[in-house]
């Protein structure tokens, strides 16, 4: 529970599958990164350094 899920208000239509989705994208990717750290200290960073979230951003591939 790495966004604090279970605080939030996001319940009509599918507004809270898609959050789901896209919470889901964004800690496989933190999980992915090659740094030390605990998901949630990963997360914080990337929040606070634009540099580290665009090495964390790479991670994304096409299908």
């Amino acid at each position: 529970m790495a966004f604090r899920e279970d605080d939030s208000r996001a319940r009509t239509g599918h507004a809270g599958a898609n959050l789901g989705m896209l919470r889901r994208v964004a800690v496989s990717l933190l999980k992915r990164a090659k740094t030390k750290g605990s998901t949630k200290t990963r997360r914080m960073k990337a929040g606070w350094h634009d540099n580290y979230l665009l090495q964390v951003i790479p991670g994304i591939t096409a299908q």
